[in-house]
């Protein structure tokens, strides 16, 4: 008998035993951010209204056609007047960057968000097991990531990853990569670490399709601490709970839309063209379809079928009795309901047309899209690192409690829609060091309305740039 029972009780405890250490071992492969540090540059690398217009005076090759572009753009961009930009602009060197340009932009950044983020954590450098680097648009020998390791003395066996290249989605794709080696090992520390180098990338000629790049990105960037050790999970603010990447590189419309080229003339700029909104509707829509089902709740993927499957029928009955109208039907469809997965909605800062265009396609309200449009207004686009100046926004307002779900949202070159569902651990906003404490107040203005056409706007009414009475500011 006792045999007998040994036979049925061995196997089961193995059971027991193999499900425990699968448990355990998902449990370790959890990723987890600790902390992060947006980059706030110094007063000095302010863009004030009347500043902007002297860089503009200043620049060769633009007409009056570009004048008058370049106005209706700033004004309808939702960028405010205290946004950042790279020291060489300031000098009014920004038409001939050199390479020290770069790196002292980048260092100025390390040197603020690192350090800061390191203190604060009370973590040393030499702790760091995995290191991400993406900044887009600049390249330096050694790379920027062995810039850091050599500034703050990492270890010699941390785990190097440089990123160039991928645009404003950047930042998930390097999350992307942390979660990868967490799911191996256990028990790491990694820093990412995104931004973007304007210093070398002024575009100084007048395509408008590529002067429009210089109206939109601004100088940020942003450290990120990650961990998967099961011993900080009590320190953890935010819990990845997914993450879904789409690219349509393959498609030669949505590959060119978004383009770093030279001009006629040779000059060197990002070429932004009209057919990126299609493009990013289609890679936004593949992404939803992927991640919908991960972070919806399937009380909501039910109803959303039930009625789309409820309009199909209606609109398969209507072809069959000959509808009147005799043309095709406009079938429209019950979109579904985001906010029943999710609680807030970090989107990134491209534009106004990018954050009222994902608003309008998830039905978001302008409580939703506040976070999004105040960063666009404070900080202008600062690219891979805008997410987390929208994060940063909802923490200092104090939004975020303990179980609340953050979707982000992110689109970049190539073309990519990248998108990722956090948890929120425990109640954010009582901390110290967030890029938005002295100004949060501030916000949301009375106005998102800027000055430019009020200092600028006589432009409009000039039909010959030579004979024009500019205001003394601009002499």
């Amino acid at each position: 008998m006792e045999s007998l029972s040994l036979i049925y009780v061995v196997p089961a405890l193995y059971l027991c035993f193999l499900l425990w250490k699968l448990l355990d071992q998902k449990r370790d492969q959890e990723g987890y951010i600790l902390d992060y540090q947006c980059h706030k540059p110094t007063q000095d690398r302010m863009l004030g209204t009347e500043f902007c217009g002297k860089i503009i005076k200043r620049t060769e090759n633009l007409g009056l056609d570009e004048y008058k572009f370049l106005l209706k753009a700033i004004v309808s961009s939702g960028i405010g007047e205290q946004t950042y930009a790279p020291r060489n602009i300031f000098e009014g060197r920004e038409a001939s960057p050199t390479i020290h340009d770069g790196i002292s932009e980048m260092e100025d950044f390390f040197d603020d968000s690192i350090v800061k983020l390191l203190a604060r954590s009370k973590i040393s450098p030499s702790e760091i097991d995995i290191l991400v680097v993406n900044v887009s648009m600049f390249s330096s020998l050694p790379s920027l990531s062995a810039r850091i390791i050599n500034r703050y003395k990492l270890r010699h066996d941390v785990k190097v990853y440089n990123l160039t290249g991928m645009g404003c989605s950047a930042s998930l794709i390097s999350l992307d990569i942390v979660q990868n080696i967490f799911k191996s090992q256990r028990n790491k520390l990694a820093l990412l670490v995104a931004s973007e180098s304007l210093s070398p990338n002024w575009y100084p000629g007048n395509s408008k399709s590529m002067i429009l790049a210089n109206c939109l990105f601004r100088s940020g960037g942003c450290a990120i601490l990650l961990t998967n050790k099961r011993s900080l999970k009590n320190k953890a603010i935010l819990k990845l709970k997914c993450l879904v990447r789409t690219h349509h590189g393959a498609r030669d419309e949505s590959f060119g839309c978004c383009i770093q080229k030279e001009d006629e003339q040779g000059r060197r700029g990002i070429f932004l063209g009209k057919t990126l909104p299609k493009a990013a509707t289609r890679a936004f829509v593949d992404n939803l379809r992927v991640i919908s089902p991960k972070i919806l709740p399937t009380r909501e993927l039910f109803r959303f079928l039930l009625v789309s499957l409820l309009e199909k029928l209606k609109t398969i009955s209507c072809y069959s009795k000959s509808c009147s109208g005799g043309g095709t039907i406009s079938t429209k469809k019950s979109p579904l309901n985001f906010k029943t997965g999710v609680d807030h909605f970090c989107l990134h800062t491209g534009g106004k047309s990018v954050i009222d265009g994902v608003g309008m396609s998830l039905d978001l309200s302008e409580y939703d899209l506040e976070p999004a449009r105040m960063t666009l207004h404070r900080f202008g686009n600062t690219s891979a690192s805008s997410l987390w100046y929208v994060l940063g926004y909802m923490e200092a307002k104090k939004r975020l409690k303990k179980g609340d779900r953050i979707f982000m949202i992110s689109f970049g070159a190539g073309f990519k829609c990248n998108s990722c569902l956090w948890e929120v651990m425990k109640d954010l906003g009582n901390g110290y060091g967030n890029v938005w404490d002295d100004c949060v107040h501030d916000y949301p203005p009375e106005t998102l309305v800027n000055p430019f056409m009020e200092m600028y706007g006589w432009v409009n009414q000039v039909e010959d740039v030579n004979n024009v009475e500019l205001p003394d500011f601009l002499k």
